[in-house]
């Protein structure tokens, strides 16, 4: 549980083949927003610090990958369409049909194709720090995540919670996560600009400044989706970009307050058109 926060109701879908752990804090009447945390990441290390402000007012659901956290590994490979399809499966068995969708890396993979292929599921769209096509990253860290062993991250948070909360805490289950995400949708090349333009939601992108996804490409997701205009004179556009400073991949949500900030003020903002 989080400081400032009542205690979660938490549960296991089953989806898939899976036992999909999510937590739903909160209530209200609004749209829920639905948290996708980022690769070798959970619910906890991703989104713990932002859900007591995020869950002010407003019904949050956080949900666990296939092999992170608390939800098991199957026969599987990681790739953004699976983790998907488990999404959609998690939001019928909690018979939600319309969800603000806000995710970070993986999670932001998964909540671009939810926000394509599923468009009449999400009511705003929240991607942060994630290319949408392979060209925007920097390269580095899909190298540094393909040699990555249980060695280079033993003594680490992500390996003590690992060990602590999965259904199978071992090693050798945690070397086979591994091996799974050094091949996360290897081949695949990405969304065309028609798509990203064909997006229906409006679209808040989060990178930092110093991140994996490259600013130009930043840039190019925010044009493609309406943005780069002078708001003085033509309207500030539904969809907008946030740069956090002196930010890398790894900690693209550590700045609390000011992530907070940015994706509540964007959550909340009337939708076009509509009477403020």
């Amino acid at each position: 549980m989080h400081a400032g926060t009542t205690a979660p109701e938490t549960g296991h879908a089953p989806v898939n083949g899976l036992q999909m752990y999510y937590e739903s804090y909160g209530g209200g009447s609004g749209t829920p927003v639905l948290l996708l945390h980022g690769g070798l990441f959970d619910i906890e290390q991703q989104f713990g610090a932002l859900i007591p402000s995020l869950s002010a007012g407003r019904r949050v659901i956080a949900a666990d990958f296939q092999g992170h956290g608390r939800t098991n590994d199957i026969d599987r490979p990681l790739g953004t369409g699976a983790l998907a399809s488990d999404v959609v499966g998690l939001l019928e068995h909690l018979d939600v049909d319309r969800v603000d969708v806000f995710g970070f890396s993986v999670g932001g993979a998964v909540a671009l194709h939810l926000a394509i292929k599923h468009p009449d599921l999400v009511r705003k769209l929240i991607v942060s720090s994630v290319s949408f096509r392979p060209e925007g990253d920097r390269g580095g860290n899909a190298e540094a995540v393909a040699e990555m062993t249980v060695d280079m991250i033993a003594g680490t948070s992500m390996e003590e919670r690992y060990l602590a909360v999965s259904p199978h805490p071992d090693l050798e289950h945690l070397q086979g996560l591994l091996d799974k995400l050094a091949r996360y949708d290897v081949g695949e090349s990405g969304w065309s600009d028609d798509e990203i333009r064909g997006i229906a939601a409006p679209t808040l992108m989060t990178v930092g400044d110093c991140d994996m996804v490259k600013l130009d490409h930043a840039v190019r997701f925010l044009q493609l989706r309406g943005g780069d205009v002078n708001g003085d004179f033509e309207g500030v556009p539904a969809s907008q970009l946030a740069v956090f400073p002196g930010t890398t991949h790894f900690f693209g949500l550590a700045r609390t307050d000011l992530v907070s900030d940015v994706v509540i003020t964007f959550l909340d903002a009337p939708a076009p058109g509509s009477l403020a």
